[in-house]
């Protein structure tokens, strides 16, 4: 009998700013070029650490932003490299920084909800857009 795998455990946020477009907001996605894809930030945590504080690393090293965390968003699981993940997301709005390209990720886009849904590369990103804006009241 094999023994469950304990799940990878990562944390990340659905990064939002206040702005002129459609909603009144943007939502950041960032390109990871080791897997040619957007998505939400997010990175697995530390040993011991705390899930919001390791989201909110995360944003900090792969946006270079500071932001504010806000509601909790649904958890996704699935499986990534044939073991099971788990990665916790809340909604937070960028107060303050600026992007810097680095190995992990070179590109960051600032999208309306709309774009950003479409250029989610995994399907299992998408709901979390309408989660960020019924948590804002804005869905």
């Amino acid at each position: 009998m094999t023994t469950p795998q304990k799940p990878v455990r990562a944390a990340g946020c659905v990064l939002w700013r206040r702005a002129a477009s459609e909603a009144g907001l943007e939502i950041a996605l960032v390109h990871r070029p080791k897997y040619d894809d957007w998505s939400h930030p997010k990175g697995k945590l530390k040993r011991g650490e705390d899930a919001l504080v390791g989201a909110v690393r995360e944003v900090a090293e792969e946006t270079g932003m500071d932001c504010r965390p806000g509601a909790p968003l649904p958890t996704a699981s699935y499986l990534a490299n044939g073991r099971p993940k788990q990665v916790r997301y809340w909604a937070a709005e960028a107060v303050a920084g600026s992007f810097t390209p680095s190995d992990e990720v070179d590109r960051l886009a600032w999208l309306s909800p709309t774009d950003a849904r479409a250029r989610l590369t995994q399907e299992r990103d998408r709901p979390l857009i309408d989660a960020l804006l019924a948590a804002l009241h804005l869905a």
